[in-house]
């Protein structure tokens, strides 16, 4: 299930299944069966409290408190609310709890083995304030074990933002699809393991939702990623050109070389600056190394269509040498990544930059910053890109410059001009190291020079970089990534 769902797609799910003959409160009563679940599932004893809001996410609470009553558990109910203020499904579950409730006050929570989180769910769009500012701050004071009903309580289903205040749940049980706020930082570091239950839902809603935010993994883009044929040979797999910066900073380049390499490209060539020639050719075996100086060397370099995919930006350095770098690079028919310095490079003139990749709309371009690139280079084309969450801004981003964005960070986004995004949640925290991006950019460059189109290349290439740095572990450096791409390929095509 790669689709991700939005505050508003999830609430029209609801409502077309709800049309089409499914009581709400037979999906209410199998999102509770799910939270009951995952609590016997974990624990076959115990004192259970159920904190409870007004809205439906305190009904699948009551839900779940009868379920697990009914299977021995001893369970409390505590409302963060008066009875009578409970609205439609959610009052005939409470209704149907028969035990009693207690007002929601921290001092109700000690003793607890489990706490089920159903005050707030995906839909809250306000600062937490008040008693629920103190249950929420007493719920994570507790030894108890947290199980979060759709979302921990505090956290922002659309954009991953903690409302001023937010539980910190061990494990998150939620229905139908997952939302951006499960994916998102911070709220991704706040829900634990996730699970996703099918609660009634037609996955048919998913037609006419039509959403536009998927999760980064290989369901995604399998079917667009280049499998070996017997029958090719090197220069059926692509030529990537990454260009080097001068011989001080060339360590940057030969990353993404490398990374480009391991991801399968049949040749890869350095154009490197002469004077820098003697490092390149030194540290590298399987990468050809080049003489180019200067854009005028790079576009004719260039004039050769086998060489179809290009890196730039690595180790170049912010200059306006580097902006006729990509200029020339952006001339041709090829497929262009465009990292680092390359996109730094125009900040102060932004619209040069965008014009040049407008031109070559047809053509395979994606950009690649890290949040302080990004910000540099996008918050001078427009600052409507400061605003929203990092899904909105990469979107707008995309829209903005005609071609695919790569945000990177633990939660990198991916966005293309037509809207479709994936977020990748795969990132293990060590990957937080000199030179990842530089080798992320050659992984990227890799799979384009094969045929991999821009939107799925970008996607997975970040989530090969995030296997890759799992599979090493920790003590990672930026040289270990390449290599650890032929044991995630095995496991891929196993």
């Amino acid at each position: 299930m790669i689709e991700i769902l939005s505050n508003a797609e999830m609430g029209e799910a609801d409502r077309l299944t709800i049309a089409g003959g499914v009581a709400g409160l037979t999906l209410m009563e199998n999102a509770g069966r799910a939270v009951a679940q995952a609590v016997s599932g974990q624990s076959s004893s115990g004192r259970v409290v159920v904190l409870a809001g007004p809205g439906n996410n305190g009904g699948d609470g009551f839900v779940a408190a009868r379920l697990l009553a009914e299977q021995g558990y001893a369970v409390t109910v505590l409302l963060a609310a008066a009875l009578d203020q409970l609205k439609g499904d959610a009052a005939a579950a409470a209704k149907a709890w028969d035990r009693g409730v207690a007002p929601a006050q921290p001092d109700r929570l000690v003793g607890a083995d489990i706490i089920i989180d159903a005050l707030f769910g995906a839909g809250l769009d306000r600062p937490v304030s008040g008693s629920a500012q103190a249950m929420i701050e007493a719920v994570n004071a507790q030894a108890a074990s947290v199980v979060a009903v759709d979302l921990p309580s505090g956290i922002n289903g659309s954009t991953g933002a903690v409302m001023g205040t937010a539980i910190k749940a061990e494990r998150t049980v939620t229905f139908f699809r997952k939302k951006p706020g499960h994916l998102l930082m911070p709220g991704r570091a706040y829900c634990g393991k996730v699970s996703v239950a099918p609660i009634g839902i037609p996955a048919t809603v998913l037609e006419r939702i039509r959403p536009l935010t998927l999760e980064n993994i290989p369901e995604l883009w399998r079917t667009k990623f280049p499998v070996p044929q017997t029958q090719s040979h090197k220069y059926d797999r692509g030529h990537v050109v990454v260009v080097s910066g001068p011989s001080w900073s060339t360590g940057a380049g030969r990353l993404a070389a490398r990374g480009a390499l391991r991801a399968g490209a049949g040749l890869v060539t350095i154009a490197s600056p002469r004077e820098a020639l003697a490092v390149n050719a030194a540290a590298n075996l399987a990468i050809m190394v080049r003489p180019v100086d200067g854009a005028v060397e790079l576009g004719r370099f260039l004039a050769d269509p086998r060489l179809n995919a290009l890196a730039i930006g690595p180790g170049l350095g912010v200059s306006d040498a580097t902006c006729e770098l990509v200029l020339a690079a952006l001339s041709g028919e090829r497929a262009v990544v465009l990292d680092a310095d390359a996109i730094t490079s125009f900040a102060k003139s932004p619209q040069r930059l965008a014009t040049a990749i407008e031109a070559r709309s047809e053509r395979s371009t994606i950009l690649t910053p890290h949040e302080g690139e990004f910000s540099r280079y996008f918050h001078a084309l427009d600052p409507d890109t400061k605003v929203g969450s990092k899904l909105e801004r990469v979107r707008r981003a995309a829209g903005l410059i005609g071609a695919v964005v790569l945000l990177k960070g633990p939660d990198t986004v991916v966005a293309e001009p037509g809207g479709r995004a994936s977020i990748a949640a795969n990132a293990p925290a060590f990957l937080a190291t000199a030179g990842a991006g530089d080798v992320l950019t050659g992984i990227t460059a890799g799979l384009l020079a094969q045929g991999m189109p821009a939107f799925e290349a970008a996607s997975a290439a970040v989530w090969l970089h995030g296997e890759a740095a799992t599979a090493f572990g920790i003590g990672l450096i930026a040289e270990d990534l390449p290599e650890q791409l032929p044991g995630v390929y095995r496991a891929f095509f196993g």
